[in-house]
């Protein structure tokens, strides 16, 4: 987080936070700052913007190549695409690969998030529109603030009580609407859900590993373990992509370079400068943008249950950021 820059001066360095958040901190003099009013760091404010966009239209992509692709050759297509781009920039600056029992966390996030939670996410939109399932994904930045508050220390207002509650029904209500219409609907919402929890532990999980190898070293390594786990996907993947129309193939580029191995490394990056349970509430964007860009290319629009949920989902995750007096 940018405050980290405020520690004791004869502390040494902890993490590579300190000197990007230094850097955003430069000519303000101490104790000009009042207590919690950190300076905005930029540069993750525009990681941030870029992962919110890409990851948007990410919802939007993996809806309109569905037909084309099944969940697990589309999670493999995908991951193999972005390691072999993000290895180009990697590996020539890759001075140490991690030893020992620094693999553990990067196997946890690698399976969870890249490989168990794209594969879920795939498998919801051949039920779900694209703008219900962003909704419903957004359940994942309230099990990072609690867990963050629990584990990473980041504090446990009694604000964020009160917005999970709310955000909780919120879902809910997505929910019992899409119960009404079918039972695949609520399968969908399950598999979002599954995917929400997946990717808020692999925050967590991810936090503590951006504290000795850089974003874009973390995500490859993460990208990697999840192609692993989907290798047995591979016949498959070969075999759809033969069938696959070239618009769904270059969709499935597009997945690869733009929402994984770029928006990846910007939200890694982007963490690497926030605290996990604020750095999680900018995803509250992903929804309202995944909806606009859903309905200018696919013309899909989320039901009224949905739309209402929706608004009670961000609602709630928004009491979640006030500050308990």
């Amino acid at each position: 987080m940018a405050s980290t820059a405020e520690t004791n001066p004869a502390q040494p360095p902890r993490s590579q936070e300190v000197p990007a958040a230094a850097s955003t901190q430069q000519d303000i003099p101490t104790g000009a700052i009042p207590a919690g009013k950190e300076p905005i760091n930029k540069r993750g404010v525009a990681a941030v913007v870029i992962t919110v966009v890409l990851w948007a239209s990410a919802f939007v992509g993996i809806r309109a190549i569905g037909p084309s692709f099944s969940p697990g050759p589309l999670t493999l297509g995908r991951l193999a695409v972005a390691a072999v781009v993000l290895g180009l920039f990697v590996l020539p600056t890759l001075r140490r690969l991690p030893r020992g029992r620094e693999w553990w966390p990067i196997l946890a996030y690698g399976v969870m998030w890249f490989g168990g939670y794209n594969v879920a996410l795939n498998a919801a939109e051949h039920l779900l529109d694209a703008g219900t399932s962003a909704m419903l994904i957004n359940v994942s930045p309230i099990i990072v603030a609690v867990l963050a508050g629990f584990i990473l220390k980041e504090g446990f207002p009694r604000w964020l009580i009160i917005g999970s509650t709310l955000a909780f029904g919120g879902v809910a209500m997505i929910a019992i609407g899409s119960g009404q219409r079918s039972t695949a609907d609520v399968v969908g919402v399950l598999l979002c859900l599954l995917a929400a929890v997946l990717a808020a532990v692999s925050v967590i999980i991810q936090k503590p590993v951006l504290r000795k190898f850089p974003a874009a070293q973390a995500t490859w390594f993460g990208i990697m373990v999840g192609t692993v786990c989907c290798l047995p996907f591979t016949g498959q993947l070969i075999t759809e992509v033969q069938q696959a129309p070239i618009p769904a193939t270059l969709g499935l580029l597009y997945l690869g370079i733009f929402p994984t191995a770029i928006a990846f490394t910007t939200w890694a990056y982007a963490l690497s400068l926030i605290d996990a349970g604020k750095m999680a509430a900018t995803t509250y964007l992903v929804p309202g943008t995944t909806i606009l860009i859903s309905w200018l290319i696919l013309s899909e629009v989320p039901t009224i249950w949905g739309l209402i949920g929706g608004i009670i989902c961000l609602v709630g995750v928004g009491l979640t950021r006030r500050r308990s007096r």
